[in-house]
């Protein structure tokens, strides 16, 4: 599958910018498998035992995990809401008018294309 498929595919895409995530699976962190991934890829290989480690408990890596809801947080908290009723209302204030702006332009600056993003595949 990755000599065959992957790597050919990699080709059409400028490597020297591109990430590549893979979780824990056994025959994803095989030697073989990150030996080659690391040839191809160097230091951007997010694995389990690859340059960069997996987090733990970490099913899938996003966008959203490294900017939007630390992005989101900042917002809700930012008037320091002191009740619950208070809090509520913020973070519907925020996801509502912020959250899908966020959303676009972090597909933007990531070049995600739109069917990317939409689909939330990734290679």
């Amino acid at each position: 599958m990755i000599t065959n498929f992957f790597f050919p595919e990699l080709n059409n895409h400028d490597v020297q910018e591109l990430w590549f995530q893979q979780d824990g699976a056994t025959c994803h962190t095989a030697r073989a498998t990150i030996d080659l991934l690391k040839d191809t890829l160097g230091d951007r290989l997010f694995s389990r035992y690859g340059p960069v480690n997996w987090p733990p408990r970490s099913c899938d890596l996003t966008p959203l995990d490294y900017f939007l809801w630390g992005h989101v947080k900042s917002l809700v908290c930012a008037d320091k809401p002191q009740t619950l009723d208070h809090l509520e209302d913020n973070i519907r204030l925020v996801t509502a008018t912020n959250v899908g702006k966020s959303h676009r332009k972090l597909d933007v600056q990531i070049g995600l294309h739109p069917w990317q993003s939409y689909a939330r595949n990734h290679i």
